[in-house]
């Protein structure tokens, strides 16, 4: 009797353990917080973006030139870190540490954050404006939190 449950838990475990298996090796989607690896961070910061194929859209953004893969509220972040402030949120203007490393090595101090807001969202989100410099001199957009960043130029003021 004993061996027979030990035989059923064994066979309860394979089960389970390929049950949280399947998603990863099928192809399927991986589950809400599964870890996946970042781009190299080498990659990720200078790595040129690839046109974008709706050119109307991106005629329409070339107007304040600006890259197509900003959404219409980075616009709004980039002004007011222009003007100064103020800021919808505390940590805005904050000093961003570079702990991943996914950025070019600086002296501490050298980036700052700020929110990029997302509609529909009562929280901060994800999307954030990092730049580099005081004045900014370099400029990194991340919709994911810090796994990877955009950088692109601005050009004047969008006051």
């Amino acid at each position: 009797m004993p061996n027979r449950r030990i035989t059923w838990l064994l066979l309860a475990v394979v089960v389970v353990a390929g049950w949280m298996a399947w998603p990863r090796h099928m192809g399927a989607p991986a589950a809400a917080g599964s870890e996946v690896a970042p781009f190299p961070p080498a990659v990720a910061a200078t790595e040129p973006e690839p046109p974008d194929p709706a050119p109307s859209a991106t005629q329409a953004r070339d107007t304040d030139g600006l890259p197509a893969f900003l959404p219409p509220e980075a616009r709004e972040t980039i002004a007011l870190v222009q003007r100064g402030g103020p800021f919808p949120h505390r940590q805005d203007g904050g000093a961003f540490g570079n702990r991943e490393g996914r950025l070019p090595r600086k002296p501490r101090g050298w980036y700052r954050e700020f929110t990029v807001a997302t509609p529909g969202l009562r929280h901060r989100g994800a999307r954030r404006i990092v730049t580099g410099g005081d004045p900014p001199r370099e400029w990194y957009y991340t919709d994911d939190h810090y796994d990877s960043f955009r950088s692109f130029a601005v050009a004047g003021s969008l006051q």
